[in-house]
């Protein structure tokens, strides 16, 4: 089947044209590149960044997610869905990275409690307990789901489609909806268990 335009895909803008009327191929290159950075490099981080990344390893990632971007669109090679491209390029260096990493440095134990570490800074103490106490128990459910739910739900919240999902993940539609529909499911239960 011939590769058709995907709706959902983000298509990359025409390059800008000098002042001349002229400017080189990899000038243009450059120009998308930049252009598709712009638009996806927060989410993407942020994605990496729930896989377990450490910051500044995050970074290096999606770093390396635009260059292998660019090296991809320079050698002529497809450009549909180059968001789920991105996407799913940074998600197989993270898990690359966590597992190296892991190899290297035993258990990353510990390491997705700094999100539970940080103040809110809501005057109330009160209201502080209640927001920490649903924020740990829904951060509880979220690392008991399995890898591949979690992953659903992070890059479902970045806003990909489900399309999108399955190219990344390497999984059918089914599979994501179920998956959604489950993880959705445990985090309502979960949130309603105190009458939040």
């Amino acid at each position: 089947m011939p590769d058709t335009p995907n709706s959902n895909s983000i298509e990359l803008p025409l390059p800008v044209r000098s002042a001349a009327g002229l400017s080189s191929p990899r000038e243009d290159l450059e120009s998308e590149v930049i252009s598709l950075f712009d638009q996806l490099r927060n989410p993407l981080l942020r994605y990496v960044l729930s896989i377990g990344i450490p910051v500044q390893e995050a970074e290096e990632i999606v770093q390396d997610v635009f260059l292998s971007l660019y090296r991809h669109v320079r050698i002529g090679r497809s450009r549909n869905n180059l968001r789920g491209w991105v996407f799913r390029v940074a998600h197989n260096l993270a898990l690359k990275q966590r597992e190296s990493s892991r190899r290297h440095l035993g258990s990353m134990a510990g390491s997705g409690d700094m999100a539970e570490r940080t103040c809110d800074p809501a005057p109330d103490p009160e209201e502080q307990m209640v927001r920490s106490e649903r924020r740990k128990r829904l951060q509880a459910v979220l690392r008991a789901l399995p890898e591949q739910d979690q992953a659903c739900l992070y890059l479902r919240a970045e806003g990909l489609r489900y399309r999108e999902i399955a190219d990344v993940l390497d999984i059918s539609l089914g599979s994501i909806s179920m998956s959604l529909t489950r993880s959705l499911a445990r985090l309502q239960r979960a949130d309603g268990a105190t009458g939040a």
